[in-house]
């Protein structure tokens, strides 16, 4: 959760908010949903749940057809869609770059629409390529054709956080690249949120990516239903109905890797060795540390392979020996990331590394599996979640000292949505199952408003 005293972003209020497209049945129908200030909340659901639609409601490139959208207790449903849309950020697939500029003129697109000075533009361009790992002398003047598709979606990243927005609203960003190259944005994103503290609202099909980015993740059922509204770990520890157990799917207890990072586990601590050193005294340091083999850093206290004392012994001076390099993985990465990590190395340890790839320690394969029972046994925290149904009853505002937004039912209201809760969570019947099925097997790029499973007929309008 974000600390409250560095929160740049605004709190986000979807009011009643019905979206039709003409049909019987709204692709988003009567939704209330608070989406607190500097967390990250992630939209997840199946095809044709309303997701995408109630992302794009936000910035209005979708209208809604009757609610409010209120950002940081302004009503932004009437204002300029175009003024509007400046003040979000608002990241795609592949980052959507213009390819006839070069990275920094994308980088620098909205600050120029809202008349910022060159040096200004310049400066807050490096800043944020700098922010998202890439070197601004290197990138700054390279084209998007020039890029991979990770380089394009981290460029893509800056650009939306280019004038400052208090929101940023990212559909899929991550869909469209390699596992590897999606891991590495992921932890990124972790990264960049870390240090501003943004309002995120993120869309993604990928429950597991939910669950690693996500402060909380609201789970959608057709017509923008919310099944249910909590943390990964209230999600994952108590399902509120068969439907939301069917969507997270089994492994619940290996999903439960994606909350807990390395740097919250024991690491061991293996003798360190510099490249270049005198190998007789590195070997008698493994000696002393009853250590059969160490690892070895380069000028950086990088770790950039494993030595073993027998190894040492044969050498005056310390190289690396014709082996593989270390598998590493940041601290600030889930242990299902570091498990990947080792498995795809053929390896029962990694080495971890901190701030500036300097070396930290060592996890290995059975820290992670003490994790796994650690966490299975582990008490979920019981927190306040933030208002979320389809009741059509009306958060009242409430503003703390620091000036953050929040919201919270009448008791009269709140009663009223227990009882929804309670109705919305009962047992599927068999025709709920067999519709729940076909759901998941549509393709996950077609948005498809598809049947109620509580009501006949179908629709065929885009959520």
């Amino acid at each position: 959760m974000s600390n409250s005293s560095k929160i740049t972003g605004a709190t986000i209020l979807l009011e009643n908010v019905t979206k039709s497209y003409g049909s019987k049945k709204p692709a988003v129908n009567q939704l209330t949903l608070e989406i607190p200030a500097g967390q990250t909340v992630m939209f997840v659901g199946p095809s044709g749940c309303g997701k995408t639609t109630t992302l794009k409601m936000i910035n209005r490139l979708i209208e809604p057809t009757s609610g409010r959208i209120v950002i940081n207790g302004e009503d932004v449903t009437k204002m300029n869609g175009d003024d509007l849309r400046r003040r979000i950020g608002y990241v795609i697939q592949a980052g959507g770059l213009l390819p006839h500029l070069t990275v920094g003129a994308n980088v620098g697109l909205v600050p120029k629409m809202l008349k910022w000075d060159k040096e200004r533009i310049r400066q807050r361009t490096d800043e944020l390529l700098d922010l998202v790992s890439l070197d601004p002398e290197i990138y700054r003047d390279r084209y998007p054709k020039q890029l991979s598709g990770g380089q394009q979606q981290r460029v893509g990243v800056a650009r939306a956080l280019a004038a400052d927005p208090p929101v940023l609203l990212m559909d899929e960003p991550f869909g469209a690249v390699d596992p590897i190259t999606r891991q590495r944005l992921q932890e990124e994103l972790i990264h960049v949120q870390a240090e501003l503290h943004k309002t995120i609202v993120f869309v993604t099909h990928d429950f597991d990516e939910a669950v690693k980015l996500g402060d909380w993740i609201v789970i959608f059922n057709e017509g923008g239903k919310i099944e249910q509204y909590g943390t990964p770990e209230q999600i994952l520890a108590h399902p509120a109905n068969e439907f939301v157990e069917d969507f997270i799917g089994s492994g619940a207890g290996l999903k439960q890797l994606g909350l807990a990072r390395v740097r919250d586990v024991r690491m061991r601590q293996l003798p360190t060795v510099d490249l270049g050193e005198d190998a007789a005294a590195a070997a008698n340091r493994l000696t002393e540390a009853h250590a059969i083999r160490g690892v070895v850093l380069d000028q950086h206290d990088r770790p950039v392979g494993w030595i073993s004392r027998r190894h040492l012994e044969k050498m005056s001076t310390v190289v690396l020996p014709d082996e593989k390099g270390v598998p590493t993985v940041g601290e600030s990465s889930t242990l299902d990331d570091a498990l990947d990590t080792m498995l795809v190395a053929g390896s029962s340890e990694a080495a971890v590394t901190g701030a500036r790839g300097r070396y930290r320690g060592v996890i290995t394969v059975n820290t992670v599996i003490r994790a796994i029972e650690g966490l299975s046994h582990e008490a979920v925290e019981e927190v306040s979640v933030p208002v979320g149904h389809n009741t059509g009853a009306i958060p009242v505002a409430t503003t703390a000292e620091n000036g953050v937004i929040t919201y919270e039912m009448a008791e009269d209201d709140q009663q009223k949505e227990d009882e929804w809760l309670t109705s919305a969570n009962r047992e599927w019947s068999e025709t709920d199952r067999q519709k729940w099925e076909n759901y998941s097997s549509l393709d996950p790029a077609e948005d498809v408003v598809g049947e109620d499973p509580n009501l006949k007929g179908s629709g065929s309008e885009r959520a």
